[in-house]
C-alpha cells in the first residue's frame, strides 16, 4: 500500500514538473509564460533566472534592468525581445514582446515558424495594416500580431503601400516576419 502511494505521489510530480516546463512557453490571454501584461522590467530577472538578461538602452547609474531587453538561453539562443512603456522607469509594464523561438506557441499551436493557413484555419483576422515592406495582422481576441513581409505577397501587391490588402490575396504558404505580442500600458 504505501509503495503505491509513493508511486502515485512521485507519478503526479513528474507530470506537474513536466506541465512547468510547457508553461514556459505558452501564450495564453494576458500572458507568455510566467510573462503578464503586468509585469514589469524591474521583474524580469527573478523571472528569467535560468536565463540571460541584455540590457538594449543601457540607462546611467540604473539600479537593477530597465528598458528594452533581450532574452537568451544560456546555451545562447535568442529567445524575446521585451519592451516597456516607459524605457526609463523599471516600474514600466512590458507592453510588447517579439518571439525568436519557435517553442513559444498559442492554444491553437501557432508559433514564428507557422504561415499564413495555420492562422486562417485557427483564428479570425480583426484587421489588416499595411506598410512599404509589410502586412500587419492582428487576430481577434488574442495579443498576438503577426507582420509578414510584403516579399511573401504576389508581385502586384508589394510596391504601392496604399494598397488595401484583403486575406483572400495573401498565400497560405506566406511566412512570418515578426511574430508579436501587444499589451496596452498601464490597462486598468
Amino acid at each position: 500500500m504505501k509503495k503505491t502511494i509513493i508511486l502515485g505521489v512521485l507519478v503526479s510530480l513528474a507530470f506537474i514538473q513536466c506541465d512547468s516546463k510547457a508553461d514556459k512557453f505558452a501564450i495564453g490571454e494576458g500572458s507568455l509564460g510566467a510573462v503578464t501584461s503586468e509585469t514589469t522590467v524591474k521583474q524580469l530577472d527573478s523571472i528569467f533566472t535560468n536565463d540571460s538578461i541584455v540590457a538594449l538602452t543601457p540607462i546611467k547609474d540604473a539600479i537593477g534592468t530597465q528598458g528594452e531587453v533581450e532574452l537568451y538561453e544560456k546555451g545562447g539562443k535568442k529567445l524575446l525581445l521585451l519592451s516597456p512603456d516607459d524605457e526609463n522607469n523599471p516600474e514600466a509594464t512590458i507592453t510588447n514582446i517579439r518571439i525568436f523561438d519557435e517553442r513559444f506557441k498559442t492554444d491553437k499551436g501557432l508559433s514564428i515558424k507557422s504561415t499564413f493557413k495555420d492562422v486562417k484555419d485557427n483564428y479570425e483576422i480583426a484587421g489588416i495594416q499595411t506598410s512599404f515592406d509589410a502586412v500587419v495582422l492582428f487576430l481577434k481576441d488574442s495579443d498576438v500580431y503577426i507582420t509578414i513581409d510584403k516579399k511573401e505577397l504576389p508581385e502586384n501587391l508589394r510596391y504601392d503601400p496604399s494598397l488595401t490588402i484583403e486575406t483572400s490575396q495573401i498565400p497560405d504558404s506566406a511566412k512570418f516576419k515578426y511574430f508579436m505580442i501587444g499589451w496596452d500600458g498601464n490597462e486598468e
